[in-house]
């Protein structure tokens, strides 16, 4: 089935709903008390297993939209961008507050000596340059460099699992999962990353 622009509105405005049904649901689980007796793990959990998630079917987009020549469907790219950039920030947050209490110094300390932190926090970095430059009036003004700065998703693709695996301290199972998925994904954009790895070898020669 070809989709329309109709069919591209309809299925963003499924996009916000589910998304926002899922902070709904963080919100009823931390009231409840159904994250148990350490509600701040749970949170932690929640809001980076929902990043990830996000962020995996950010990259599925593309896919599928080549597979079915949907072209319009990477419309919808950005919107579900945004929400992985809003997951990861709660996730973000949610330790800077409740595990933290905001202390700017512990969190620079942490970061540089904990190196699953380290690449936590370059995963938020990239997502957050990404979010701050995904209009198309600040793609127009960048040009060929929105392209370069926007190819950092990948890298944001692999860190992120790669926090996650060595953030576990006993459930492995999961954070592979993910991080097979991560791979995956690279795998299928292989001729892409080729590009983008040999160009500018090939510039300086």
């Amino acid at each position: 089935m070809r989709l329309t622009p109709t069919h591209i509105t309809l299925i963003k405005t499924i996009i916000h709903l589910v998304s926002l049904g899922f902070a709904v649901n963080l919100v009823d689980l931390v009231l409840s008390g159904r994250f148990g007796a350490d509600p701040v793990d749970g949170i932690t959990h929640f809001t980076g297993i929902a990043a990830l998630n996000t962020l995996v079917v950010t990259m599925l987009i593309s896919p599928i939209a080549r597979f079915t020549k949907n072209g319009l469907l990477v419309r919808c790219r950005r919107v579900v961008g945004l929400y992985a950039f809003f997951w990861a920030t709660l996730h973000m947050l949610t330790y800077f507050a409740l595990d933290l209490t905001f202390n700017f110094s512990l969190l620079g300390t942490e970061i540089l000596s904990r190196p699953y932190l380290t690449f936590g926090a370059l995963g938020w970095l990239i997502l957050f340059a990404l979010t701050m430059t995904s209009t198309a009036k600040i793609q127009r003004s960048m040009g060929a460099k929105w392209q370069q700065l926007h190819n950092l998703v990948y890298v944001a693709l692999i860190v992120g699992p790669i926090h996650f695996y060595w953030s576990s301290k006993s459930e492995l199972i999961e954070p592979t999962i993910y991080l097979l998925l991560a791979l995956t994904l690279l795998a299928i954009r292989w001729k892409t990353l080729k590009r983008i790895v040999l160009r500018p070898v090939f510039r300086r020669t």
